[in-house]
């Protein structure tokens, strides 16, 4: 696994950013024709057009993939998304003409800055054209730049986040890679277990999320709890996977969710996994499983990335 590895051929990122705001949101593109699939986990997800790409619905392909800050409200960046695709010509052919298919996800950052910011139209849009091939940029940018971690103690004694990336190649050189918004309610967590980011105690001491709830003899002020959280992960492939195996890789990425961020997938958490595929050819059975490792350990490494990302001096 290398972070010199860029997405697979035909994969574009962009982002468009508000830094006063505190808001931003992200947009993959990937080539025309590829399958999606995703796997939506947690008690609190915001999403849009999750449900054309569940594996028993008709539609198979996938025009683009939103992630986006600004809560429910920043669902509306879905809808410049959509206009960019159309005037580019890139879309779901129907009879009567092009339909972007613009499956979307969103994190809370209505608390980090101004919560009248918010991604819309003309955002997600601006996402849109400014995508490009290669290494995308991470940190606090796009759907990334008003997220943190460890919110047990709050807002203001958690840590912040940002956007991360990862990628890996197969034995058969088919290209995994992962970008991943991060804004979880729980803590980050290294390959050796260790608390990577979390929350922070009275003394401003390190704490693990997963003790303090451990050791509490009752309920939280729940007034006061950070209830509104999601990491967000978009997995692209080149691999030849069909729309259920898109679904079978999503929900094993998840598996990587898991293992980078404790707690994971709680009633305070809106977990989103996507997968896209551009590869052509039958989906064999042994192809899923290979993708769907390799996507848990990069979705894995770009969730740690995002930390590694925001302590880099600008």
């Amino acid at each position: 696994m290398s972070e010199a590895i860029g997405p697979p051929e035909g994969f574009v990122i962009g982002h468009w950013t508000d830094r006063e705001g505190a808001t931003g949101c992200s947009v993959v593109i990937p080539p025309a024709g590829s399958r999606g699939g995703v796997d939506v986990r947690g008690g609190g997800p915001g999403t849009r057009e999750t449900d054309v790409i569940g594996p028993l619905a008709g539609t198979s392909e996938v025009t683009a993939v939103l992630l986006t800050g600004g809560s429910a409200f920043g669902l509306a960046a879905a809808d410049g998304v959509t206009r960019w695709l159309e005037e580019n010509g890139r879309g779901y052919q129907t009879p009567a003409g092009l339909v972007p298919i613009v499956p979307a996800a969103v994190v809370y950052d209505l608390a980090e800055g101004d919560a009248r910011a918010r991604p819309g139209p003309d955002a997600g849009y601006a996402a849109c054209a400014s995508a490009a091939a290669g290494l995308p940029e991470r940190g606090r940018v796009g759907a990334g730049t008003g997220t943190a971690v460890g919110k047990i103690r709050g807002r203001d004694r958690s840590k912040p986040a940002g956007i991360g990336y990862a990628a890996a190649r197969s034995g058969s050189g088919e290209t995994v890679a992962a970008l991943a918004v991060v804004n979880a309610f729980g803590d980050v967590i290294g390959e050796d277990g260790r608390v990577l980011a979390g929350p922070r105690g009275e003394e401003g001491e390190a704490l693990s999320t997963a003790e303090v709830i451990a050791a509490m003899k009752g309920p939280p002020d729940w007034a006061k709890l950070e209830e509104r959280n999601t990491t967000l992960v978009c997995v692209m492939t080149d691999a030849a996977l069909d729309k259920a195996a898109c679904t079978r890789v999503a929900r094993m990425a998840s598996g990587g969710v898991a293992r980078a961020v404790d707690p994971v997938h709680s009633d305070v958490d809106g977990d989103v996994v996507f997968c896209l595929s551009s590869g052509s050819g039958a989906t064999d059975r042994f192809t899923p499983i290979s993708i769907g490792t390799i996507a848990a350990t990069v979705t894995a490494a770009a969730i740690r990335d995002s930390l590694d990302q925001v302590a880099r001096p600008a």
